[in-house]
């Protein structure tokens, strides 16, 4: 029999039994569902990162008081590294700015607090405001909606200008252009220059809400750069190939500011993307395997459940079987026959699972973040699928593939 042949025969068979099959393949949809979405989130996740770091323009490092991923490991790391590290001064940016050679852009900012904005009777609550330097808009890759984010001379004379968030235009100026407008902060006012595009929600999470002014005119009106607000830096190399170096001539640098011995471990922390995407990887590479034990088990059970279905079939087409062999069909053909067959139920679940899984992604991305669904997690859940199918139509096959003919025409159906 040609293959075409043989494919014709097993979805026949399969069509022949609707519910028994539909009912036969659910073991394999749950499984394979489970599997592509779990593929998409993590997927999702991971571009997103990627993006977000890719977005921030050139590649970017930030130094801030604590390595959030050494200093934070335990509570001992944590209370050693509270003792050990300083807070971050305006008197160690000028020092890096001027004596940074590999640095292509270094900038200032201090931590958002939240505080309460007006615009005449509307009011919006625990909106984070922070302070930054006039190059940070570049070094952030900002992308700018309207108006502009404030200049170098602006940011010197602490200036009372704001850039904000796409959400608190929309709902402070409702009717109008915000540009220009008079909004106050904390009981002060502030003129709005700028606004950034939309970024949406991070896991349910608003982007928009947010206001930066003038580091110099943060730290007059909202108090010291230390504790929650404390100060931390972002900077860029001139070239991707000397970004490591960039990277340890800043940590060199402060180092020697601070006075630190050979042996003595760094009192602030530098924070690369190569870390942020290490991290990542360690983290969902792990639960990416765990979280494959539960389709893996819904794929066993439906792999089961195909064997169980193909031995009742292959009882069920005995004399079918002896007919066959007696026009001269041989072991291999019939043995390729139900093996197709089941290798066809499980595909066309794995298919089905690949829809839902689909239709799940969907809606994770309306409501939670981007789920990212690839070619190859499709064409490996199919195949898994498919692998699955052979495994579970081995024995199946070869049972049918080694009856006698004239004892199978003998049988009753």
């Amino acid at each position: 029999m040609k293959l075409v042949e043989i494919l014709k025969v097993a979805i026949a068979a399969i069509w022949a039994h609707k519910l028994r099959s539909a009912l036969t393949l659910l073991g394999m949809i749950v499984g394979v569902t489970a599997f592509v979405t779990v593929v998409s989130l993590i997927q999702g996740f991971n571009v997103y990162i990627d993006e977000k770091i890719a977005g921030i323009g050139a590649k970017p490092f930030s130094v801030q008081r604590f390595n959030p991923f050494e200093d934070f490991k335990d509570t001992d790391t944590i209370a050693a590294a509270q003792r050990r590290n300083k807070d971050l001064t305006l008197d160690d940016y000028e020092y890096l700015k001027e004596h940074a050679t590999l640095v292509g852009k270094i900038g200032a900012k201090a931590r958002g607090t939240p505080s309460e904005v007006k615009r005449n009777d509307q009011v919006l609550e625990d909106i984070f405001v922070s302070g930054g330097t006039a190059n940070s808009a570049d070094i952030d890759n900002r992308n700018i909606a309207d108006g502009r984010f404030f200049t170098e001379t602006e940011a010197e004379g602490a200036a009372r200008v704001a850039y904000i968030g796409a959400d608190i235009a929309t709902k402070l100026f409702p009717a109008g252009n915000p540009i220009g407008g008079e909004i106050y902060v904390r009981g002060l006012p502030y003129r709005v220059i700028g606004v950034e595009a939309v970024k949406g929600t991070v896991f349910g999470i608003p982007q928009d809400n947010f206001i930066v002014i003038p580091l110099k005119t943060y730290a007059i009106d909202f108090g010291t750069l230390v504790r929650q607000r404390s100060l931390y830096f972002t900077a860029t190399s001139k070239t991707d190939e000397t970004f490591n170096d960039a990277v340890e001539e800043v940590r060199f640098l402060l180092r020697a500011r601070r006075h630190l011995g050979p042996k003595e471990k760094d009192n602030f922390g530098i924070v690369t993307p190569d870390a942020i995407t290490g991290l990542r990887d360690r983290i969902f590479g792990t639960m990416f395997f765990v979280a494959m034990g539960v389709p893996f088990i819904a794929l066993v059970v439906g792999a089961i459940v195909i064997m169980n279905i193909m031995l009742v079939s292959v009882t069920e087409r005995t004399k079918e079987i002896g007919l066959r062999k007696s026009l001269g069909a041989r072991q291999r053909d019939i043995l390729k026959q139900f093996l197709l067959e089941s290798v066809t139920m499980a595909t066309i679940g794995g298919a089905i699972g690949v829809f839902l899984a689909w239709i799940v992604g969907k809606i994770v991305t309306q409501i939670i973040f981007q789920t990212y669904l690839s070619f190859g997690a499709i064409a490996l859940a199919i195949g898994v699928a498919g692998g699955f199918g052979i495994l579970a139509g081995i024995f199946p096959a070869w049972k049918a593939a080694r009856l006698d003919p004239i004892e199978a025409l003998r049988a009753e159906t």
